[in-house]
């Protein structure tokens, strides 16, 4: 009889045994295969199958098909990405014309209208540049990301856009992003976000624009073209008109139906300063490239040519100064300067802003 129960008790250790093995199989199976995002979930039409709005994707940097540093020639042109929103596909055929000067670089676009990294339920973007990075096999990558991003996080409704829990997760999202883009050797290059006429949105952006500029300080090797800067007024605020850096004039940058978006110049100038910015890589490679394009840098102040109807008050308000500040800036006597239609005047340097 006391052999029997043994023979028992040993019969049912063995199946108990079978089963655990059999389920820590499965798990094993499922887990591998949920575990990859291969970007096939929606991101090829533009709108991803996330069904927890909640949640990023949060990946490993991409570091299959690792660019080798290399001396780019026109026969073989460096590969640069233009990744981001709207404002990437309103800059890419400008970033395309400046770089063809030298064809020492080739530029394919990727971006999605709408998009950024604060609603990944509408566009999972660390996924999608998961699934697409080691195709583009790009040297360079050009990110322009923000304008969408100045709103709340859907699982943080109750933190406005400056607390500082917002504050701390759009800066772990903004990381992880340069650190994803710039693994494998790539080189980044990121876009701020301009000021808009506004005064909610402006001051979302502008929080969103410090988390970015805190993120670049800690990654030194990311270079940072500050948009916000180049296409405020003088004193830092929003402005249509402000200095061309080809040739110091000011113009008008913005276009009138939303007062954000860049115009046609305005356009022409933010691809001449990301030009710039990619040529300075490519020097750093061994090629020879153009001079710069930005000549003018917006800290020396610039020209302004007189029209019909202007005078020194009108001035003053359109590039946001003050009449002082131009007087002072052409050495006249005073305000009461005799001004005339075709005539060049000079105008104050940019203000520092912090």
């Amino acid at each position: 009889m006391f052999f029997v129960r043994r023979v028992i008790v040993l019969a049912l250790l063995v199946g108990l045994v079978a089963v655990v093995a059999r389920s820590l199989g499965s798990d094993t199976d499922d887990g591998s295969s949920a575990g990859v995002d291969d970007g096939s979930s929606g991101a090829a039409d533009g709108v991803d199958g996330v069904t927890d709005a909640t949640a990023t994707t949060v990946l490993a940097p991409v570091t299959s098909a690792a660019p080798v540093l290399r001396t780019p020639t026109t026969a073989d042109p460096a590969r640069v990405l233009l990744v981001g929103d709207s404002d990437a596909g309103g800059l890419s055929p400008f970033l395309d014309r400046v770089l063809k000067v030298d064809g020492l670089a080739s530029v394919t676009t990727d971006y999605k209208v709408s998009s950024g990294f604060v609603r990944p339920d509408f566009f999972d973007w660390p996924a999608h540049l998961q699934a697409t990075l080691p195709t583009a096999n790009a040297e360079i990558v050009v990110a322009v990301f923000g304008a969408n991003d100045g709103q709340s996080f859907l699982d943080m409704a109750s933190k406005p856009v400056d607390s500082p829990e917002w504050r701390a997760e759009y800066g772990k999202r903004i990381s992880a992003a340069m650190d994803l883009l710039s693994s494998g050797g790539r080189t980044v290059i990121w876009v701020g976000v301009q000021n808009g006429r506004d005064p909610s949105l402006t001051a979302a952006l502008a929080v969103q624009n410090e988390v970015v500029r805190e993120q670049i300080a800690q990654h030194p090797g990311v270079i940072f073209v500050d948009a916000w800067r180049y296409f405020s007024g003088i004193r830092g605020a929003f402005t249509t008109l402000v200095l061309d850096p080809r040739n110091g004039d000011y113009v008008e940058t913005r276009k009138d139906s939303d007062g954000f978006h860049l115009n046609t110049v305005g356009e022409e100038i933010l691809a001449a300063y990301v030009g710039d910015e990619i040529n300075a890589v490519l020097t750093q490679r061994g090629a020879v490239t153009s001079p710069d394009a930005t000549v003018f840098d917006v800290s020396t102040g610039g020209k302004y040519t007189i029209v019909s109807g202007d005078s020194l008050g009108k001035i003053a308000g359109l590039v946001d100064t003050t009449v002082a500040a131009i007087v002072a800036a052409n050495g006249w006597a005073d305000e009461t300067q005799l001004i005339y239609a075709g005539m060049e005047i000079k105008m104050p340097a940019k203000e520092t802003l912090s």
